[in-house]
């Protein structure tokens, strides 16, 4: 079994007096392409939010490649080897495509960089990483197209692309297949397979279960904050526990019944 590259240990966390996760542990393997599932209001977001360094953990660990992240600022993740996209697009709709993945640069770069306007020199260091990121993805074909013109599809993998500049080797998606179109589904699915395979795992949060089964090869199930399945995608599909969380228990006896 690949090494971990993302440790979760007794991960909890809470609200004022409502808890939101509870003693969540889980690994992510190096190179894998790794779900977080669960019904609404399982804790997914929080979990990804704790794990980028929006909120503080209120108990356990979390490790990247071994190193703990507690006390580590979302910025500093990002320079560890953490990037994520989120399930708004977070796009500047009026700059171009390159101007927008040149944004992704940030966490690298100095103040006075950051008080350069963007695009400000034609053959920049930021400006060549942006192009060589995009035309490493087939996106470079929309370098210089404003980014409010183009297809919601292509937006999401320019999104993507933006996270990918900083050289991420752990990627979180915040349901990256929100509001596409079955065709558009199928394109970002295989286009993160790409990503996968040039060396970025990947942690997803998404409810399109076809998209995830189609992408993904082990899945975490979280329901009520409680972790209740975590191992291989076809396993989650014959769990009880995870078809009592989506179906009700009446309806997740007849499925497994029927099997």
């Amino acid at each position: 079994m690949a090494e971990p590259i993302l440790q979760l240990e007794a991960v909890s966390k809470n609200f004022g007096g409502v808890v939101v996760l509870e003693n969540v542990s889980f690994n992510v393997a190096k190179g894998s392409r790794h779900a977080l599932i669960g019904p609404n209001g399982a804790g997914k977001t929080t979990l990804f939010n704790l794990i980028s360094g929006v909120f503080p953990i209120d108990a356990g660990s979390i490790r990247l490649e071994g190193k703990n992240l507690e006390g580590t600022p979302s910025r500093r993740r990002i320079g560890l080897g953490m990037a994520r996209s989120f399930q708004n697009i977070r796009l500047m709709p009026h700059l171009s495509v390159v101007e927008n993945v040149m944004l992704g640069q940030h966490s690298n770069a100095g103040l006075s960089e950051l008080l350069k306007p963007i695009g400000w020199l034609p053959r920049s260091r930021e400006r060549l990483a942006a192009l060589a990121t995009l035309e490493a993805f087939g996106l470079d074909a929309h370098q210089g197209q404003v980014v409010g013109n183009l297809p919601y599809g292509v937006r999401k993998k320019i999104e993507v692309v933006r996270a990918l500049v900083s050289s991420p080797r752990l990627l979180l998606l915040d349901e990256p297949a929100a509001g596409l179109n079955p065709i558009e589904t199928a394109a970002l699915r295989d286009f993160l397979i790409e990503v996968a395979d040039s060396g970025v795992t990947l942690l997803v949060v998404e409810h399109d279960m076809p998209f995830v089964n189609s992408l993904c090869q082990h899945i975490t199930v979280l329901n009520f904050g409680r972790l209740i399945y975590d191992g291989p995608a076809a396993g989650a599909r014959r769990d009880k526990a995870v078809l009592e969380a989506y179906l009700g228990r009446r309806h997740a006896e007849d499925t497994t019944d029927a099997a």
